[in-house]
């Protein structure tokens, strides 16, 4: 068969993946091949593997929580070390805005449905404050520029990642109110149909092998992996070689440990509205699995 992985530019090692060989190096050996479907929203990453388009797909922490209370049926199949310093809560610098609590009544601008929307709804839940009633989310609108409207006090809060939070640090305008690892573990999440994780387990753990050889490369080759992401996603190499040297460059299996985050998130979720209806997230998780892929990414590395 030809496995077909899903790529954006929201997740660093699919990102990588898709412009390196060790995808169809670690198919070959099976008799298969790999191709790689492009699209710009990670968080229709369950509704394309629901319809076929993909096999397998990565995200952050958010888009499989939403997708299996949508009723995909999705499993888990590997996951990045935590990543404390992948992005941040900003507010301006001498600003109003010394704790989440101050954000009340705010607008807080940020990746809905991403894994900001994890961040911000435990950083606000910690407070006693709700996602749902208390401040109001706002996606980036197109050409928007976020650090701007945080200097003009247009917004209360920024949720910055990549080569933006690199930048917007370096500028000095602006302070981390919320650390990321201070929050949640903000894994990068990899899960696929589950008829294709049952059938196929050793295809499973051969994109597994090429996902940990892409995060190996670049985190080898960080000034040239730099340069590929400031030519296509705009940014300066500087910055984003700050960005990508925070990133672990290290999976693992999707675990036990794992699938307690993605129900705590669940709960909250649920709790503010941001999903519809409780979920067990055990029911995304195939034991059988971790085996495998840990044997792969062992081999990888």
């Amino acid at each position: 068969m030809t496995v077909t992985i899903g790529v954006h530019s929201s997740n660093p090692s699919l990102y990588y993946l898709s412009r390196l060989d060790f995808l169809a190096e670690e198919l070959a050996p099976l008799g298969e091949s790999g191709v790689f479907h492009h699209y710009t929203d990670g968080t229709r990453t369950g509704a394309l593997l629901a319809d076929g388009t993909i096999d397998l797909g990565g995200t952050g922490s958010t888009p499989p929580v939403t997708a299996q209370a949508a009723g995909h049926d999705l499993v888990y199949t590997a996951v990045s070390a935590p990543r404390p310093d992948h992005g941040a809560l900003l507010v301006l610098a001498d600003g109003p805005v010394a704790r989440p609590a101050d954000l009340k009544g705010g607008t807080v601008v940020l990746g809905i449905g991403s894994w900001q929307t994890h961040l911000l709804a435990k950083a606000l839940h910690a407070e006693g404050l709700s996602y749902a009633t208390d401040i109001t989310p706002v996606r980036p609108g197109p050409g928007a520029d976020p650090a701007a409207q945080l200097r003009s006090g247009e917004i209360a809060g920024w949720i910055a990642q990549g080569a933006e939070l690199a930048a917007a640090r370096r500028s000095g305008d602006f302070r981390v109110l919320v650390r990321t690892g201070d929050v949640i573990t903000d894994r990068s999440v990899f899960f696929a149909r589950r008829d294709f994780a049952a059938d196929r387990p050793e295809l499973v753990a051969a994109v597994s092998s090429a996902l940990a050889r892409a995060d190996a490369w670049v985190a080898a080759n960080l000034s040239e992996a730099a340069a590929i992401a400031a030519a296509d996603l705009g940014g300066s190499a500087e910055d984003w070689r700050t960005a990508l040297a925070t990133l672990p460059w290290r999976l693992e299996p999707a675990g036990a440990e794992f699938i307690a985050e993605q129900q705590e998130a669940a709960d909250i979720f649920h709790g503010v509205g941001f999903i519809d209806r409780p979920i067990t997230v055990a029911d995304a998780h195939l034991p059988s699995l971790e085996a495998p892929v840990a044997a792969a990414l062992a081999k990888a590395v």
